[in-house]
């Protein structure tokens, strides 16, 4: 019994030692590819440059006549015709109503007579006047005769005068009883017809007329935006010298560029409490009548030339948890840095930076996932795929083509 219990535990420490030398064997083999270095992340980037960018401001505007009338009648009357087709191109002084004038023409004519009937009495008054002065000369008739006589040919010049401003009323009276258009343009509807008794000056037009070759262009800029250009201006960063500075292209409804350009005429002077901002106005030329009043439009302003502008691409801009942008950068011992940014406005697949970019930072465009500052990367320059941006939108290419604001 005893020799069985000592061959057990023979065999039980040989089998323990076998495993000891298995697992020591074991630890001396190769190491597990999980616990091997892990590789240097690859990253590729765009090298930031300064260019010249033509800055551009997208803003909501409608349209506004030209100039416009409201068609009024100047005389009291009854409308005999209407002479003009509702919705027509009207010439400055064409005639667009006729109202009655046989009261008017018959004012005329009297006072016509009145005023021949004074003129006709004109020859003998003087002629008294005259005999009576060399009689007082002579002593023949008394002084009150002569200031009676000299009275009379006053009279009579006076009367003379009357009727003639009577006669030139009449005949304006007369005149206002044609209605006339006082500027060319394109008339709408007619508020009234054939048989309608109007009042002079009265509160409902007949009709408007709108000139809408030139037309207007009126769009709200904010105040802050107003305040931003006349700062970089200021300080010398925008340069506005140039046929350019005033273009102004025109956005239609259904996302068409209109075909003409038009020019900033002026900015308002006065600020819209209700909104904080003020009004731009830019004139358009409008031959083919595409542009009707109150149209919704949108107005590419140029507000100049902005030099040294730093661009950085969107796909390479993040935000943090506050929603604040930054980038990373590679700096020159190939390490990631985080830099954060100051955006002003985006220009096409661009940022426009205001502060945090300097001229040659290498920003990461491709492998940014799972990145962190102070990484060592393995980085090489980034490479446009047929499928991406076109290259003249790039960093690299800015300097080619000036870059405008998007919508």
């Amino acid at each position: 019994m005893q020799r069985l219990h000592r061959v057990v535990s023979t065999v039980l420490l040989s089998s323990v030692l076998s495993f000891g030398l298995l697992t020591s064997g074991c630890d001396k083999g190769p190491q597990p590819q999980a616990q091997r270095q892990a590789p240097v992340p690859r990253v590729s980037f765009a090298t930031i440059q300064p260019h010249s960018v033509t800055l551009t401001t997208c803003l909501p505007g409608r349209t506004a006549p030209f100039r416009i009338a409201e068609i009024r009648p100047q005389v009291n009357g009854l409308i005999q015709k209407r002479l003009f087709t509702e919705g027509a191109d009207v010439e400055a002084g064409q005639v667009l109503y006729q109202i009655d004038p046989a009261s008017f023409q018959a004012v005329l004519d009297s006072a016509t007579a009145a005023l021949k009937r004074s003129e006709a009495n004109l020859p003998a008054s003087r002629a008294t006047e005259k005999r009576y002065g060399r009689a007082l000369t002579e002593k023949a008739v008394s002084s009150q005769d002569y200031d009676n006589a000299l009275a009379a040919l006053r009279q009579v010049e006076a009367d003379i005068q009357y009727n003639r401003a009577t006669v030139t009323a009449a005949r304006i009276n007369l005149a206002y009883s044609r209605v006339t258009a006082p500027i060319s343009g394109r008339i709408g509807r007619s508020s009234v017809t054939e048989g309608a008794i109007v009042t002079a000056y009265q509160p409902q037009e007949l009709a408007t007329i709108q000139q809408l070759d030139p037309i207007y262009v009126d769009v709200p800029q904010s105040t802050r935006e107003l305040l931003q250009l006349k700062k970089r201006l200021q300080e010398g960063r925008l340069d506005q010298s140039g046929d350019n500075s005033s273009n102004v292209e025109l956005i239609l409804e259904d996302g068409s560029l209109y075909p003409h350009k038009g020019t900033l005429e002026f900015s308002d002077v006065t600020v819209d409490p209700t909104t904080g901002s003020v009004t731009l106005r830019a004139i358009f030329p409008n031959p083919e009548g595409l542009l009707l009043p109150n149209m919704f439009v949108r107005a590419q302003i140029s507000e100049g030339n902005l030099e040294q502008a730093m661009l950085i691409p969107q796909q390479a801009v993040s935000r943090n948890q506050k929603g604040e942008p930054y980038t990373l950068i590679v700096n020159d011992r190939n390490i990631v840095e985080i830099k954060p940014l100051a955006l002003d406005r985006a220009t096409g697949v661009n940022w426009l930076v205001s502060s945090g970019l300097e001229a040659g930072d290498r920003v990461i465009m491709e492998g940014r996932q799972m990145l962190r500052p102070g990484t060592r990367v393995e980085a090489a320059p980034f490479q446009e795929t047929a499928d991406g941006p076109p290259p003249e939108d790039g960093p690299e290419t800015a300097a080619k083509a000036p870059a405008k604001e998007g919508a």
